[in-house]
């Protein structure tokens, strides 16, 4: 559920279309995830726009305060009808791209390549599929810790302290002592509340984002909604989580993989039913009912194949 654009003239890039699916507070990376768990309290880290790092032309801003901490924040200050893209490529070589708001609303972008040389362009579009760069910095980033852009918001992962998803997953979770018991309890709770949404998925549109607490009112979503709701769930409990986009075979797809301090990342299989790891992506997990075609789709988990990390 990537979203396509092809941009000619003053910068050109095309990415497969697949059919898609802040606030301010604490920052940096103080807060260790075993800390939250320890707590079962929304201490996550908030980004901020510091203001110490920022690079301004014309109506496109961009703070890369605390790259550090992996992310950046961006915003357009004109309210326009263009297209507004943030392009992000990092040291792997992969380029992520999205559509940034024109509501001079700041928002988050993770920088999910580790360590390295990224180059961030951010343009709009002037008329057909030609786009004018605003702003074209190259920034060199390193990390505080592996786990930094996985345990904070973004765009696609966006909540906050009132969210009702983060309230749902610390009452989820209390009295937990481990994070595979935290895992499992969100993960049974999301593929017993959550239906596919149907509907959705026949008429989504480019462009498109989660809204976490939508999808946890309206009990449905496609496999982005439930990647983005399980995801935030479990970083507002301090759970470091990888939100995965990329295909399940040939199927666009998205999912999650989680960190624990015993099995580090556990990719594709989260569920530990006490003797083994069970194949955990919420999506499948919801619709299939284990079906032997999900069984034969799915398997040992060696079908998933992520093209980008959020």
């Amino acid at each position: 559920m990537k979203r396509h654009y092809k941009v000619l003239s003053i910068i050109t890039f095309a990415v497969a279309a697949l059919g898609l699916c802040l606030g301010l507070g604490i920052s940096g990376s103080g807060i260790g995830y075993t800390t939250i768990m320890a707590s079962n309290q929304a201490l996550f880290p908030m980004p901020t726009a510091s203001g110490t790092s920022v690079r301004v032309s014309g109506n496109a801003e961009l703070d890369y305060s605390n790259v550090h901490d992996g992310y950046v924040m961006a915003r357009f200050t004109r309210q326009t009808s263009n297209t507004i893209m943030i392009l992000i490529t990092g040291p792997n070589g992969v380029r992520y791209q999205y559509v940034l708001n024109s509501e001079s609303r700041w928002e988050v972008f993770p920088i999910t390549g580790g360590d390295g040389s990224y180059a961030i362009v951010i343009a709009e579009r002037v008329d057909g599929n030609r786009f004018a760069p605003a702003i074209n910095v190259t920034i060199e980033v390193e990390l505080a810790d592996e786990f930094a852009s996985f345990l904070r918001p973004s765009q696609f992962v966006n909540f906050n302290r009132n969210s009702r998803a983060v309230a749902k997953a610390a009452e989820l979770v209390r009295g937990s002592t481990s994070v595979v018991e935290s895992v499992s309890r969100v993960y049974n709770f999301v593929i017993e509340n959550i239906d596919y949404d149907f509907e959705l998925a026949a008429t989504v549109l480019p462009g498109f984002v989660p809204n976490i607490d939508q999808t946890l009112e309206r009990g449905k979503g496609i496999c982005f909604c439930y990647a983005a709701l399980m995801t935030a769930m479990l970083r507002s409990q301090g759970i470091p989580t990888r939100l995965v986009i990329g295909y399940v075979g040939t199927v666009n797809h998205a999912w999650i993989s989680v960190h624990s301090p015993e099995h580090g990342w556990i990719n594709n299989i989260i569920h530990f039913d006490g003797v083994n790891w069970q194949l955990m992506d919420p999506t499948f997990a919801a619709t299939s009912n284990q079906s032997q075609a999900f069984l034969d789709l799915v398997g040992d988990g060696t079908s998933h194949n992520p093209v980008r990390i959020h």
